[in-house]
Parts: C-alpha cells; sequence; structure tokens
C-alpha cells in the first residue's frame, strides 16, 4: 500500500470547484497531504477555444482565492499532462493520484495509459465520476446498447436516478504539504485576449467560478424557473438559468443542481413541471455525453451515414456573413452578434442561427459546430456536437431534416415586440414591432421613420428563404435516393 504520508495530486480538468468533487474528498480520505495541479494542455484534441479560455482564466483565479482561504495552493503547469503528471508524481513523491473522468475517447486513452503506467510504479490512481448523473455505460436500452433517442434515456434516468446519492460536502480544510512545487503564473498563459480585446464585454455577464455558479443557481430557482416552462424559447425574457458554462468547467455539478431542484419541489416551492422540465434540459446534458463516448468521431461525422454525401456548398462569403451577423435576418444576426458581445447565446436562438446556417446557406453543420466552440463560453464538445447534429437532421433523435426553421416566423413568435432584436442590431431599435423581423417588406415611409436604409445601415437579405429551403429539400432528395 502507498504510505499515507507522501502526498496525493490531485488532477483538476473540468471539474474546477471544491464542492462536490469526488476526487477531492477521495485525496483527502487518504490523510495525505494534497496538491491541487491544473495542466493546460493544448496538443489534446479539441483543445478550448478563445472564449473558453476567457472563462478558463478567471475560473482558475476564483478556484486559486478558494483554495488560499483553505490554507492550500493551486500548482499551474503547461505542456502534455501525459509527460506533466509523471514528473510531478516524481517531483513530489507523491503515493497518489486522482481524478475525475472524462468522456473523448482520445482523452479516455491518455487516462488510461497514465492510470497504467502511474500503476506500474506503485502509486495508487483512482478516478470517479464528477461530472455526470450517470456514467454513459451505465444506462443500457431493453437489448443491451446504449440509448440513441432522448426520450427514453430521460425515462431511465428519472427511474435510475443519480449513480451517487448524496454531494461530498465541501472541505473546510486542505491538508497540504510542506513544500508545494513550483506553479506557473497565471497571466503568462495569456488567455485573456488583448489586442484587440474582443472579450472586453463578457465581464458585464458572467461570473465565472464555483461561487457565482452557486448564485446563479439559487437565483434560478427562487426566482426564474417559475416561468421556465413557458418562457424558456423566449430570447426577450431572461428565463434561462445560464448555467451551461459553469457545469462546462465544473464549477458546480450536475448532481448539487438536481438535489437543489429536487429539494424545491419537496418543499413545493416550485411546481413539478417547472422542476422536471428544468431537469430534462440537465438530463440532455447527460445524453449528449452518452452519445460522445460511445461515438468518437460525433463533433466531426454525421451519425447517419447518408449525409456525408448531402451537396454542401463552400459559401465563404455567406459563412462570413452569417458570422458577423450581417445575414439580414434579424433574429440571426441578433443571435450572432449576442454571441459575438456575450460569449453566449439563447437556446432557441442557437437552434434557429443553426437551421439558418445548415439549411438555408447549405454550409456543413462542422463549420458552425467549430466557431461555437471557438466562440461559446459555454463550449462542451458533448452539447455541442450533439446540437449541432441534432439540427442538422443527422444525429441521433434528430430533428426531421425537412424541419427548417423559417427565420421571419421564428422571430415573430419567440421575439413578438422584437425586443431582443433591438438590444443586439441597434440599426434596428426604431423599427415597429410589425416590420421588424423581416425590415424588407417595411414601406418605405416606415423605413425612413426608422432610420434603416437597407443596404447601408442594416444588410438586405442575403437570400430568399423560400427559395433557400426548396434547395435544401431537393438536396436531401437526392441522399434519400
Amino acid at each position: 500500500m502507498p504510505d499515507p504520508l507522501r502526498p496525493a495530486l490531485l488532477w483538476l480538468r473540468q471539474d474546477l470547484r471544491l464542492d462536490d468533487n469526488p476526487a477531492l474528498a477521495a485525496a483527502r480520505e487518504t490523510g495525505a497531504p494534497v496538491i491541487p495541479v491544473y495542466v493546460l494542455d493544448e496538443s489534446i484534441d479539441h483543445a478550448l477555444g478563445g472564449a473558453s479560455r476567457w472563462w478558463l482564466h478567471h475560473s482558475l483565479a476564483s478556484l486559486t482565492a478558494e483554495l488560499e482561504k483553505l490554507g492550500s495552493k493551486l500548482v499551474l503547469r503547461c505542456g502534455e499532462a501525459a509527460k506533466i503528471i509523471p514528473a510531478l508524481v516524481e517531483e513530489t513523491n507523491a503515493a497518489h493520484v486522482f481524478w475525475n473522468r472524462r468522456y473523448h475517447q482520445s482523452w479516455i486513452e491518455i487516462d488510461k495509459k497514465l492510470k497504467s503506467d502511474l500503476g506500474e510504479r506503485g502509486v495508487n490512481v483512482e478516478t470517479f465520476n464528477g461530472s455526470l448523473l450517470r456514467e454513459p455505460w451505465e444506462l443500457k436500452t431493453g437489448s443491451g446498447g446504449y440509448y440513441k433517442v432522448f426520450t427514453p434515456f430521460w425515462k431511465s434516468l428519472k427511474q435510475a436516478k443519480p449513480a451517487r446519492a448524496d454531494t461530498e460536502a465541501k472541505p473546510r480544510k486542505v491538508e497540504t504539504p510542506k513544500q508545494f512545487p513550483k506553479s506557473d503564473k497565471l497571466d503568462d498563459w495569456r488567455l485573456l485576449p488583448s489586442k484587440p480585446n474582443w472579450a472586453a464585454s463578457f465581464e458585464g455577464h458572467w461570473t465565472p467560478g464555483e461561487r457565482g455558479a452557486r448564485e446563479r443557481l439559487l437565483d434560478f430557482l427562487s426566482d426564474v424557473i417559475d416561468d421556465y416552462k413557458q418562457g424558456r424559447d423566449r430570447p426577450d425574457k431572461d428565463y434561462t438559468s445560464r448555467l451551461s458554462p459553469h457545469l462546462a468547467f465544473g464549477e458546480i455539478s450536475p448532481l448539487t443542481i438536481w438535489q437543489a431542484t429536487h429539494a424545491k419541489m419537496s418543499d413545493g416551492a416550485i411546481s413539478d413541471s417547472a422542476g422536471d422540465k428544468f431537469l430534462s434540459e440537465l438530463a440532455w446534458r447527460d445524453f449528449s455525453y452518452n452519445l460522445l463516448f460511445h461515438n468518437e468521431n460525433l463533433p466531426a461525422k454525421p451519425l447517419r451515414e447518408e449525409f456525408a454525401d448531402y451537396p454542401w456548398r463552400t459559401d465563404k462569403k455567406g459563412l462570413s456573413s452569417w458570422r458577423k451577423g450581417l445575414t439580414g435576418y434579424p433574429i440571426v444576426d441578433a443571435g450572432m452578434r449576442q454571441l459575438w458581445q456575450t460569449g453566449w447565446m439563447h437556446n432557441r436562438v442557437r437552434m434557429i442561427v443553426a437551421s439558418f446556417l445548415i439549411k438555408d446557406l447549405l454550409i456543413p453543420w462542422q463549420e458552425g459546430e467549430e466557431w461555437f466552440w471557438d466562440t461559446l463560453v459555454d463550449a462542451d464538445l458533448a452539447s455541442n456536437s450533439a446540437s449541432w447534429q441534432w439540427v442538422a437532421g443527422c444525429g441521433a433523435d434528430a430533428a426531421p431534416y425537412f424541419r427548417i426553421f423559417n427565420p421571419v416566423s421564428q422571430g415573430e413568435k419567440f421575439d413578438p415586440d422584437g425586443n431582443y432584436v433591438r438590444e443586439f442590431v441597434p440599426a434596428l431599435q426604431n423599427m415597429p414591432a410589425k416590420y421588424i423581423h423581416a425590415p424588407w417588406k417595411a414601406p418605405q415611409e416606415v423605413l425612413d421613420k426608422a432610420g434603416v436604409k437597407l443596404g447601408k445601415s442594416y444588410p438586405e437579405p442575403v437570400l430568399d428563404h423560400a427559395a433557400a429551403r426548396q434547395r435544401a429539400l431537393d438536396g436531401y432528395k437526392t441522399i434519400k435516393k
């Protein structure tokens, strides 16, 4: 058995928290001094995008401060984790290494090899589920396979309940070694953009870190959740939890959210229907990880193989107009500008802009997935990939390909007063609601009064939606044959 007086390494990844952290709890149970370490490994597949790097900087700064309150430190190292972790074990003479699992196959292979190599050296390595309600291999269909349809997955998850009955308590103290290994300086990693600082407006919208996550959850469960079921599709209202980036970085565990929601339901503070709807969205995240674990190429290749032969277009101008929010379709442009200004986009609008890219512009969904990966603060490999494939009609439990969102009617339905568009497309702030989602239909006197000059202050539509819809359906017919 390893010597308990020798230190334990706690390798943090997508679990940047002290509360309900199974790996941390196990490290402390050894009685050994604990050395928390974070490795910035940019050699792995799907390294963090720009917006996520901004969030990571602030999340690590927050975690460092929380650890220091407990008399501990966070050791930062940059490089290949497969080399750095063994080197740290040797440098500190660590007897144990603990981490919470991750689920893309290329990441799993790194972890498996590390565990094997360290085990051969007599190091005790233990891993845990710190990110999901259920492991991807735990819930199975009647035939023994994995779930490819969400509704039966959700029913199975509700029946099985989370794997852990209780959350791990936040420690009041973390045992520390006499001397910590040398750490990089966070600022030296240059995770924050500077020239230009395109993330300057992010700070007004987010509070990265464990404390920010807990506050967001409490605010949501105390007030917003009552309107969630009916209002979650309204981008002009603040009816969503906005917990997704906190979950992506593991600043709060899904089990903590599950238990807090059920506690409110049990007390009668929130209705069962509101709580159940919110938890089903949390379960979609688990479902996405279920798909990622069983399909290594989920971020790059369609699950329905026939879509590899779809007649996609190369349209650099169209892709650029979509990225910049200059398509001439206000709800699409508002969403893409919200993404750029805040690092986040309302979920209903994500579906609208994704449909526009894939089915109006006929640009491959992978282009959208890559853009979101780089620009979302809540970029999550499983959720991002599964959701893009869902909209494209080529994934598991996907929306039918012929379900093509009309950006005008979607805007009129979910932003009926036009306030969401006005917030992010200021050129249209004086447009009346009747025309704000289709300004090209407005009489000239209405445009003049609103100060809108189509083609100048706001672009003309880059395409005709009706014609684009038919083109997309014609393309689908070719792969059905």
